[in-house]
């Protein structure tokens, strides 16, 4: 809009609003600051205790204490409260990336109020204002340039590396930095409401889908449907039959395989895991923000790359320069140095000063007598040196306009030529040229600079290594489509980009197949890399996002494993759940192998646990209907309980390999195969009861001991058989693992013959328990070889 329309809209003129009228606007637009609703911390708390998996263990806690078996309620109330805790830290943690992003607006702003000029809080501006901007500033509000000519940083904002020259009539957005010039703007937006406040109410509302939150859930209802079968089953057969008459025995059966099913220390396991996988990774200098993490990176197929930052250096860089006939590539350097000066703070002179340096170039052999700034209007550089005696005029800048100055009006064939083929590769290109104050001629062009911010020197080597591993990545960058083509194909991402802007002109449908099928994306702002991440998640993909600024947190958080590089924001850094600790990205790739070992130790766990609850649920029911007894007490549950979920929590140290693919997890395969296993071993518990009482000749407590001891350590032994998916003795099972496992047989065996705490069985039924379990279930090995196989595990 025009100037004096923007003013007529807003209500406002060049002098300004009156503390008065400022005041009423206040009330109306609020303060100039991201507002975040707060939720109480205890009610917060609270709700970690309510949904499907605590509600579970809520009635396991319930019904232990009617039937009076304190000792068990306590044990699962516990684990209650321990992943409740779990649970209310990570909230708290992610609220990190709002408040940081809200601090950036804490800033004074000179405004004019009442005919003057004051300096308030920039929380107080209002649209309207009329505010006054210059050389380090943070712009604190969207603003439209009245009068004045700007350099503005917006890489933080939009990703664009370069600074954007902004005059009268020009935008400039909030959170923004004035890197030359100085400029009064009339205030067009504040608060929520500015380019910076859209991104960070992105951020409020990204949320990426729980994965380890919808495991847990389908790993428990797989469970508790089978239990719910075997609970019912037994029930009814216990009154149809009159085995049980009251109702607390009935409940003590329920309660017992409750507590069989629900897979209790699965949450404190998966933590566990996740934090022995983050300490590695801090070891390689990744930092985990959001522990679940490390479990969702293993099941990531695609990562979206953010170009500016994490490909690039984020850092103007003169990658080529080329001399006319008759010049040297050192007379353009020297040229080029001379037009450049250190204290205006211009990010390309600084480029020249630092390249000409890097090529051994000095300004010992001239003096400079004036020097002239890049002005937005003129679109070049230039100085007057004073060399060997004589005065010397050198200026760089815009092609078109130093080939005015050189006196060809319609361009020089030659010239427009290379400087097609460097735009052609996404360069910036400054045209170096000079004349001799003595005569009045024509300037003499020297020679083409071309700029631009190059790959880091590992970016190459990363894709390589992500593809390896099966992740496709997908560029992501707000310059132009050139630039992005030619980056992408530097680096071997692939030649597929597309400009956000033909992309957002599609269908929905036609959207999300561009989308999937590209390789990079350019001109893209904050809210299109957000939508990026989530059309790639609609598409069923788990996403990686690597990025540096505040434009990349809202797509940092929504990703499920976000990734701020070493340079980045406050901003970026607490809204990503790995933090890479220093430059380049080799951390990413280390940190994909870390998350698949994690995942596999998860896999094994949850493989046993699913196994194991099949093994024993089923000889409670089994066992219970034939011999119309508990074949294992509530209290024996407990102690399995005890010896197979919680010392087998040393799986979260075990060796183990990482797949060259993304691992994803499905539920169903993992019930279908442990399923095969958990029926041989219950063929496998009831043999024993048959040899406890036919070989034995043991009481029915007896039996119930006999019967423990061959489910606890068959469950030590199933451990060691499953670790691996191919042949057990494929690999070394982890020191702590072995340690673990040994313990338990070592303990539980005396238990058996001495009779500690349960009904003693004898030394020579201890170790018979002990070798036949063994035997039975390692004996198990090409039967889950073939099945782990078949349903690809």
């Amino acid at each position: 809009m025009d100037i004096e329309k923007v003013l007529e809209e807003l209500k406002t003129s060049r002098n300004g609003l009156s503390e008065e009228e400022a005041k009423n606007r206040l009330k109306i637009y609020g303060r100039n600051s991201i507002e975040e609703k707060r939720e109480n911390p205890i009610v917060e708390f609270l709700k970690k205790f309510y949904g499907p998996m605590p509600w579970l263990l809520e009635i396991a806690i319930v019904l232990s204490i009617l039937i009076e078996h304190y000792l068990e309620a306590a044990i699962i109330a516990a684990l209650l409260v321990v992943n409740a805790v779990i649970g209310y830290r990570h909230s708290v943690n992610s609220r990190r990336a709002v408040e940081l992003l809200k601090s950036k607006l804490k800033i004074k702003s000179k405004v004019l109020r009442d005919g003057s000029w004051k300096e308030i809080d920039a929380s107080e501006i209002v649209p309207g204002d009329i505010i006054v901007v210059g050389l380090g500033d943070v712009v604190p509000a969207d603003c439209k340039v009245i009068e004045g000519e700007l350099s503005v940083d917006q890489s933080a904002l939009t990703g664009e590396s370069l600074p954007v020259e902004v005059s009268a009539g020009g935008i400039i957005f909030s959170s923004s930095l004035i890197k030359r010039g100085k400029a009064v703007c009339v205030v067009v937006n504040t608060g929520k409401n500015t380019y910076f406040g859209k991104t960070v109410e992105l951020v409020k509302i990204a949320h990426p889908k729980s994965h380890q939150q919808e495991v847990l859930l389908s790993v428990t209802k797989a469970m508790m449907i089978f239990g719910v079968i075997a609970m019912a089953i037994a029930t009814a057969y216990a009154i149809i039959a009159h085995v049980k008459n009251d109702i607390i025995s009935i409940l003590t059966f329920d309660v017992g395989v409750l507590m069989a099913c629900v897979p209790v220390a699965l949450p404190a396991v998966m933590t566990i895991i996740q934090a022995v996988g983050a300490m590695r990774l801090a070891s390689e200098n990744v930092l985990v923000t959001r522990l679940d993490t490390v479990e969702d990176a293993a099941s990531v197929d695609v990562i979206a790359l953010d170009k500016t930052g994490t490909i690039t250096m984020n850092k103007l860089s003169v990658v080529d320069v080329v001399p006319f006939k008759g010049h040297s590539e050192k007379e353009v350097l020297e040229a080029a140095l001379i037009a450049s000066s250190e204290e205006g703070g211009d990010a390309i002179d600084q480029t020249v000063i630092d390249y000409a340096q890097k090529k051994g170039i000095s300004r010992n052999n001239y003096t400079v007598v004036k020097f002239i700034p890049f002005d937005p209007a003129l679109k070049r550089a230039e100085a007057i040196a004073k060399i060997d005696g004589r005065e010397v005029r050198f200026t760089k800048g815009a092609p078109q306009v130093i080939l005015q100055l050189c006196g060809y009006e319609n361009g020089s064939k030659e010239i427009e030529e290379k400087i097609r083929e460097m735009s052609e590769k996404g360069y910036r290109t400054l045209l170096v040229a000079r004349k001799d104050e003595s005569s009045d001629g024509k300037y003499e062009p020297l020679g083409i600079m071309a700029l631009a911010d190059p790959p880091r020197p590992d970016s190459m080597k990363l894709i390589e290594e992500l593809k390896s591993l099966q992740i496709r990545p997908k560029m992501i960058t707000g310059d132009s489509v050139l630039i992005a083509k030619q980056i992408a194909k530097e680096v071997g991402i692939g030649d597929k980009i597309f400009s956000m802007g033909e992309i957002k002109g599609k269908n929905e449908d036609e959207m999300k197949k561009i989308i999937e099928e590209a390789d990079g994306f350019a001109e893209v702002y904050p809210e299109d890399k957000y939508t990026i991440v989530k059309t790639l998640q609609e598409n069923g993909h788990i996403v990686g996002m690597t990025g540096d600024g505040v434009n990349d947190a809202p797509a940092l958080k929504q990703a499920e494993v976000g990734i701020a590089v070493s340079n980045a924001s406050d901003a970026a850094k607490a809204a990503a759940s790995l933090v890479l600790l220093e430059p380049g990205l080799k951390g990413i790739v280390e940190a994909i192998k870390v998350s698949r070992q994690s995942y596999q130790r998860a896999l094994t766990w949850v493989i046993n646990k699913t196994i194991k609850v099949l093994q024993y649920v089923m000889l409670m029911t089994v066992g219970f209907i034939l011999f119309k007894y508990d074949i294992i007490t509530l209290f024996g549950v407990a102690l399995i309980l005890f010896a197979n979920d919680f010392t087998t929590i040393s799986i979260a140290t075990d060796n183990v390999i990482s797949t060259i693919n993304p691992n994803k997890w499905n539920v169903k395969n993992i019930t279908l195969s442990s399923s095969v296993i958990g029926i041989l071993l219950f063929i496998e518990g009831m043999l024993g009861i048959f040899i406890a009482r036919d070989y034995f000749h043991f009481s029915i407590s007896k039996i119930q001991s006999f019967v423990l001891l061959i489910v606890i350590f068959s469950s030590q032994f199933n451990v060691l058989l499953v670790r691996e998916r191919r042949h057990f003795w494929s690999s070394m099972p982890g020191k702590a693992l072995l340690i673990s496992t040994s313990s338990v047989l070592v303990i539980f065996t005396i238990i058996g013959a001495l009779g500690i705490i349960i009904e003693p069985v004898g030394l020579k039924a201890s170790l018979f328990a002990l070798v036949y379990s063994a035997v039975f279930t390692l004996a198990l090995d090409p039967v889950k070889c073939y099945v782990f196989r078949k349903v690809g595990l």
